[in-house]
């Protein structure tokens, strides 16, 4: 009988296995050769549009990488931009998120509206806020309302800081309520009868948040902060469609951008690819990092 049931597993296992392979096949091809062929062609002296073969020249690539103004300015422009986008994204999903689930009527309808713009694509959400903010938009009218002024262009398409602010604004609006979906459901998660015993306790609102709520939440804060990270690392259609419209390049030239441009239109595939193993590098040294220090103990209800 332990014989039958050992070739029985077996032959499941196999089964198993021949159904999985060709996806493992078609995920190597599509995923594993594309990252190993851009850490081959980081050593190597390449025109994208010459039939050349590439030439190879050991760390040089990295080397001027690294010596280049450019690249630490894109470095720069990067780590700004995702400071900036991805704290307010998991500040404000968070807050969002405990309003809804505890509000009673319409709550259904406010996480649609607030979750509609997250099925546009990024292009069609950085063409919106790019009529928003154009001198006549409605970015230039509310900010004048409030000031009571009449006229005044704040340019936010033009000066460098406001420009940093106006790519913060696109992606906070496009990604605010997916990440409060993800809160909403890991809220879902926790039992009333807990809120019930901390209130017979004697627990306020604010007690029960900070002492209930947000240790019990901790799984889905780590998930919502590594992917909101990740998805700010890799902005790149805002930050494209506005330096093409007449924008100033510098101050939102984030790494995927430069990456673009040092490929696509300087045609040196070597440095592209030596951008885009060192932006690799640093998601994966951040997502480990943040694992490492909000590892615990898995929660218990």
């Amino acid at each position: 009988m332990a014989k039958k049931n050992q070739s029985l597993e077996k032959k499941v296992a196999l089964w198993g296995w021949i159904f999985v392979i060709p996806s493992l096949v078609f995920f190597s091809i599509f995923s594993f050769y594309p990252i190993l062929n851009a850490v081959y062609l980081s050593f190597t002296k390449k025109n994208l549009i010459s039939l050349k073969a590439p030439v190879f020249i050991g760390f040089s690539n990295y080397i001027k990488i690294f010596q280049s103004p450019d690249f630490w300015n894109s470095v720069r422009a990067t780590v700004v931009f995702t400071v900036g986008t991805f704290t307010a994204l998991v500040l404000m999903s968070l807050v969002l998120a405990v309003y809804l689930t505890f509000r009673s009527r319409g709550s259904r309808v406010l996480q649609t509206i607030y979750y509609a713009p997250a099925i546009l694509s990024s292009v069609v959400a950085a063409l919106i806020w790019q009529v928003i903010f154009e001198p006549s938009g409605i970015a230039n009218q509310f900010v004048n309302f409030l000031l009571r002024t009449q006229g005044i262009d704040m340019r936010w398409l033009s000066d460098s800081k406001l420009l940093q602010v106006s790519t913060m604004i696109v992606y906070f609006w496009k990604y605010i309520g997916y990440f409060t979906v993800l809160f909403i459901t890991g809220l879902a998660k926790i039992p009333n009868s807990i809120y019930e015993a901390a209130t017979i306790d004697g627990a306020t609102r604010g007690q029960s948040f900070f002492m209930v709520t947000l240790p019990l939440l901790k799984p889905t804060t780590i998930m919502v902060s590594i992917m909101s990270m990740l998805q700010c690392l890799k902005t790149f259609s805002t930050q494209f469609l506005f330096t093409q419209s007449g924008s100033p390049q510098p101050p939102i030239n984030v790494i995927t951008l430069n990456i673009y441009n040092t490929a696509l239109r300087e045609y040196n595939i070597g440095r592209a690819c030596v951008m885009s193993v060192l932006l690799f590098l640093f998601m994966i040294i951040l997502t480990v990092v943040q694992l490492k220090f909000s590892r615990s103990d898995d929660v218990s209800y």
